[in-house]
């Protein structure tokens, strides 16, 4: 007999351990922060996505490659891009199985990209911008959990919405 009656709520932070998947990513990214922060700019105008570069140059891998890089100015962009793959990527790569949900995470990445390239033949600054992060991916990551798990409660700091 249990020692505390269950009331069949439970409570907990986060999704639990992380995935297979998402564990690689999570370590490729911010080792490749670190490293970023090492080799500088460089590093950053690359192979981050520059729809220039891409479209006159033919720099091919910047649509895949900028996923893997984020904003050495501080610490929020990559944490809150982790924090997100974590806490809604463990439990769709769960739901999927990790082939799927690979595909997945690489396909809105370079659909984000595949947008801004788009938009820039329109847009002079996007045209000559520079574009890192995992958020396009991240994005499509979020849409997957809402349409999911519609009825999950997020606690934003303290304030419980609706995924």
């Amino acid at each position: 007999m249990a020692r505390y009656p269950s009331s069949g709520v439970t409570y907990a932070i986060g999704p639990g351990g992380i995935s297979p998947a998402v564990k690689i990513l999570l370590i490729t990214n911010v080792a490749l922060f670190f490293l970023n922060l090492i080799v500088g700019d460089v590093m950053t105008l690359r192979l981050g996505l520059s729809p220039q570069a891409v479209l006159r140059d033919f720099a091919l891998w910047q649509p895949v490659t900028y996923m893997f890089l984020h904003s050495t100015r501080g610490l929020g962009h990559i944490l809150f891009n982790m924090l997100a793959l974590w806490m809604f990527g463990t439990e769709l790569e769960r739901t999927w199985g990790t082939r799927f949900f690979t595909k997945y995470y690489f396909v809105t990445g370079i659909g984000a990209a595949a947008t801004s390239l788009l938009l820039s033949l329109f847009v002079d600054e996007i045209y000559y911008s520079l574009t890192v992060g995992a958020s396009g991916a991240i994005y499509g990551l979020l849409i997957a959990y809402a349409i999911y798990f519609p009825h999950r409660t997020i606690y934003y700091i303290i304030f419980p919405i609706p995924a």
